[in-house]
């Protein structure tokens, strides 16, 4: 029954003007009989060996569906964009991993130039991607938020990293109401007593749409809170690492409360000016849902380049000091830990669990890396990989479908051993 349903699916998706639209290799693809396993929301991380397919699918929810029919908040390129000097190497052991993988693309920068530069072969899932393909993450996202969010201090929006959240009637009667930025960056808002494992403890309670994942893109921050009202933070011992989106939705929309009608022009800061990217960048925006109701979401599109131009604009501002280089410092410096023995004791996963702890909305402090080596890391769901290294001006991104190559050997030690 459930493969009937997605065979029903896949047909509504690839007729009328949605089929109709559809780039001709996708169109190609689908035209003949498939084996493709539909999941209902994303692909599971664990204990999952999706075939071709089916990830063929995914990519095309996430790079034509999802992209063309969804409203966003979208920042136009830059002027002048930022363009990469090349002195490739090769690496043939990156190239077996886009042959046989889910990775679609493999960009290693260092020293002030782009050292290894991959995409997937077109027998595997290079013919689906262009260049100015907008490529998805969710958690990468998070990243991004925190990113805008020092552009909007530095800009005088909002007072500092430390600031208390008693301004914003959104947050009123719920746990989140005056608690420190800081510590909604850090995902230790204390709000474990009311969700675990990125999931409210009683789902079983609540409408459907809000049992399972907070990752939803079709839900507003005023709905989550709506579930939490008359709640109070947990007492905090110490600090707790709960990872979930309404934290980073939180920031999100904070920023854009406070920005109001330059919300749009604070991103622009960021991403164009700053970063200059070449295409363009967006966020997603809640449908049916009003800016006072937190209709801002994390879920972030650029090219596999753009993230490159964002990261290395973060290692510009950390290396000159400059007010968003101050920031990022500043959260790296007051870092919290994963606790990341206790969570997996719990059975429940985290991601990138190689880093030991967690500084607004980064991944810090790899295992097995002096911990006093500035390593700023994006993870994000089906392998987006953004890390830099600070200090050694080193950085890799990885855009995949599902996180099924060989992480630890092309983004762990690389940047942990450099080559």
């Amino acid at each position: 029954m459930k493969k009937l349903l997605g065979v029903l699916i896949l047909g509504l998706l690839l007729s009328g003007n949605t089929y109709a639209e559809m780039d001709d290799p996708f169109k190609k693809f689908f035209s003949n009989k498939r084996d493709i396993k539909f999941y209902k929301g994303w692909i599971p991380e664990e204990n999952v060996k999706p075939n071709y397919d089916t990830l063929v699918y995914e990519l095309y929810r996430f790079i034509e569906q999802r992209v063309k029919n969804s409203p966003k908040y979208e920042v136009d390129p830059s002027t002048n964009p930022y363009e990469f000097s090349s002195e490739l190497i090769e690496d043939k052991y990156i190239d077996k991993q886009l042959e046989k993988t889910a990775l679609l693309s493999y960009l290693r920068f260092e020293d002030g130039q782009i050292t290894v530069d991959k995409i997937s072969p077109n027998d595997r899932f290079g013919k689906f991607i262009k260049e100015d393909t907008k490529l998805r993450s969710m958690s990468v996202g998070r990243s991004m938020a925190s990113y805008t969010l020092a552009h909007a201090i530095c800009e005088g929006y909002i007072d500092s990293f430390d600031t208390r959240l008693n301004d914003w009637p959104l947050l009123e009667n719920t746990l989140y109401y005056n608690q420190k930025l800081s510590d909604i960056l850090n995902m230790n808002s204390g709000d474990h007593n009311y969700i675990e494992s990125s999931e409210f403890i009683n789902s079983k309670e609540l409408d459907e749409k809000f049992r399972g994942s907070l990752d939803h893109t079709t839900v507003s921050l005023d709905e989550y809170l709506y579930h939490l009202k008359n709640t109070k933070p947990s007492i905090k011992k110490r600090p707790r690492f709960n990872y979930h989106s309404i934290n980073s939705s939180i920031v999100l929309n904070y920023i854009l409360f406070k920005t109001g009608n330059d919300f749009e022009k604070i991103l622009e800061k960021t991403f164009k000016e700053k970063a200059k990217i070449k295409n363009s960048v967006f966020f997603f925006k809640i449908k049916h849902s009003t800016r006072e109701s937190g209709n801002v979401n994390i879920q972030f599109y650029a090219t596999r380049y753009d993230y490159l131009r964002i990261a290395k604009a973060m290692l510009d501002d950390w290396q000159n000091d400059t007010c968003e280089g101050k920031y990022l410092k500043n959260i790296f410096e007051n870092s919290i830990s994963k606790d990341t023995k206790r969570i997996h004791a719990q059975g429940k996963t985290v991601a990138w669990p190689f880093a030991r702890r967690y500084a607004g909305q980064f991944q810090t402090h790899p295992k097995g890396i002096n911990k006093d080596r500035a390593i700023m890391i994006m993870h994000g769901y089906g392998g987006q990989h953004v890390v830099i290294d600070m200090e050694r001006s080193r950085i890799v991104v990885t855009n995949a479908i599902h996180e099924n190559f060989n992480y630890k050997k092309i983004v762990y030690s690389v940047i942990k051993k450099g080559k």
